[in-house]
C-alpha cells in the first residue's frame, strides 16, 4: 500500500529553514553567528521593566482583545500620525498580531483565492513564499539586480510581471536581504501601477526606523493607496526585542477586518503584557530613534570595511542590519557551499542569498551577513575573516 507523503503539496518544498541550519552550524563549531538577525543584546531597559511592570500588575497575563491592547493600537496610529502624517483609528484600522510574520501570513490568507499572483520583490523573506504557498495562492518574482554598488527595482520589470491573475504586490522597503531603500520616484511608480491595474499591496515595513542612506516613506501615503494598502511592521527590529513577538498591520476598516478574520484563528492572540511594553517603546523620544541608526550605521563601515578587506565585494545596505556580499572575488561560485565551509575555514557563520530566490542562479554568489551584534564581536570576525584574504 502506498503512503501518502506527510506533508501537503502546497508546502512540499519548504523543509528546514537555512536559519536553523546554520544556527546548528555555529554552535557546533563554536562560530560567530552573523547568520540569523537578533540582536545580541536588549532594547531599551526601561522598556524592559515596563514588561515587568505589566506582568506583575496582572496587564495581559489573560487573554487580551483581539485586535490588541487599546494603549498598544493607540501608540501604533500616534507614531503613523507623527512619523507619516498618515491617519488611522486605532478601534477599526489597527492590528496587533504575533510579530510581522503572522501579519503576513494573516493578510495573505485573507485576502488570496486559490491561483491569484502575487508579485513580490526578489530575494525576499522565506516566509512569503511559504505564505502565499498555504494560502493557494502563486508567487511572481521580479528580480532585484545589482547596480553600481546596489541592487535595484527595475520598473519595466515589475509592470511587465502584473497580469490579469495579479491580486497584490507584496512589497518590502527597507529591504531583506539586499538593504535597498526604494525611493520616492520608484515608490511612486508602485503606487501609480497598484491604482493602475487595481491591486493591493502589502507593505512589510518592519526596517522602517534601519535607514541610513535616503529615508523611508510608506507606500499608503502616497495619492490613493491609503485605501488599497495593508502596512505592517513590528517591534522586534526597532526595540531589539525579537522573541516578543509584537507587531501590526494598518488599513482601512474593511481590510483591517479582513486580516482580522484570518488572523483569529491563527494565534488568536498573544504576547499579552508585551503589549503594553512596545505602547510606551513606540513613544520613547526621537533620541533613542537616532541613537539606534547612528550606532548601526557605525557597525555597517565596521563589518562593510572588514569584508571588502578579506576579498568580498560588498554592497553597503542603505537600510536593515544585513550586508549582502559577492564571493566571486573570492574565487567562490556557490553561496551554499561556501557558508557551509566558512565556519571551518574562518569561525564565521553567514547566510546563502540563495535561499530568498525562486530563480536560485541569480543570488548563487551573494551571501548575507548581519552586524545587528556587540562591536566587539563584529570585530572578532572581522580579525576571523582576514583568514580568506591570506
Amino acid at each position: 500500500m502506498e503512503r501518502r507523503p506527510p506533508l501537503n503539496r502546497r508546502l512540499s518544498e519548504f523543509g528546514t529553514t537555512i536559519f536553523a541550519e546554520m544556527s546548528a552550524l555555529a554552535t557546533r563549531t563554536g562560530s560567530i553567528n552573523l547568520g540569523q538577525g537578533f540582536p545580541d543584546t536588549d532594547g531599551p531597559e526601561e522598556i524592559r521593566e515596563a514588561a515587568v511592570r505589566a506582568l506583575r500588575d496582572g496587564r495581559g497575563n489573560q487573554y487580551p482583545p483581539g485586535p490588541g491592547v487599546p494603549e498598544l493600537r493607540t501608540a501604533i496610529a500616534d507614531h503613523q500620525r507623527r512619523r507619516y502624517g498618515l491617519s488611522y483609528d486605532p478601534d477599526r484600522e489597527v492590528l496587533v498580531t504575533a510579530g510581522a510574520t503572522e501579519a503576513i501570513a494573516a493578510t495573505l490568507l485573507a485576502l488570496l483565492e486559490p491561483g491569484d499572483e502575487v508579485v513580490a520583490l526578489e530575494p525576499y523573506y522565506d516566509s512569503y513564499a511559504a505564505c502565499v504557498a498555504m494560502a493557494g495562492g502563486r508567487r511572481v518574482p521580479v528580480t532585484l539586480r545589482p547596480v553600481d554598488g546596489s541592487f535595484r527595482l527595475d520598473l519595466d520589470e515589475l509592470r511587465d510581471a502584473v497580469t490579469d491573475r495579479t491580486r497584490l504586490i507584496l512589497l518590502n522597503t527597507p529591504h531583506n536581504p539586499t538593504g535597498t531603500v526604494l525611493t520616492h520616484d520608484e515608490l511612486a511608480a508602485v503606487a501609480e501601477l497598484a491604482r493602475e491595474r487595481d491591486l493591493y499591496v502589502v507593505t512589510d515595513e518592519v526596517y522602517e526606523h534601519l535607514v541610513f542612506d535616503g529615508a523611508h516613506t510608506p507606500l499608503a501615503a502616497f495619492p490613493g493607496m491609503r485605501e488599497r494598502t495593508l502596512s505592517i511592521s513590528s517591534a522586534g527590529k526597532t526595540f531589539s526585542f525579537t522573541g516578543w513577538k509584537v507587531g501590526w498591520v494598518t488599513g482601512t476598516p474593511e481590510l483591517v477586518g479582513a486580516v482580522r478574520s484570518a488572523k483569529q484563528f491563527l494565534t488568536f492572540v498573544s504576547s499579552g503584557p508585551f503589549q503594553y511594553a512596545v505602547a510606551e517603546a513606540l513613544a520613547l523620544p526621537d533620541v533613542y530613534f537616532d541613537g539606534l541608526r547612528a550606532d548601526l550605521l557605525a557597525k555597517r563601515e565596521l563589518l562593510a570595511t572588514g569584508l571588502a578587506e578579506a576579498g568580498f565585494e560588498v554592497y553597503r545596505p542603505a537600510g536593515t542590519y544585513f550586508i549582502t556580499t559577492d564571493v566571486r572575488p573570492l574565487g567562490e561560485s556557490d553561496g551554499f557551499a561556501f557558508c557551509r565551509a566558512l565556519p571551518g575555514r574562518a569561525g564565521v557563520v553567514a547566510i546563502p542569498n540563495a535561499v530568498f530566490y525562486d530563480h536560485r542562479d541569480q543570488g548563487a554568489p551573494f551571501v548575507r551577513f548581519a552586524f545587528c551584534k556587540k562591536t566587539e564581536v563584529l570585530e572578532e570576525a572581522v580579525s576571523r575573516l582576514k583568514a580568506l584574504a591570506g
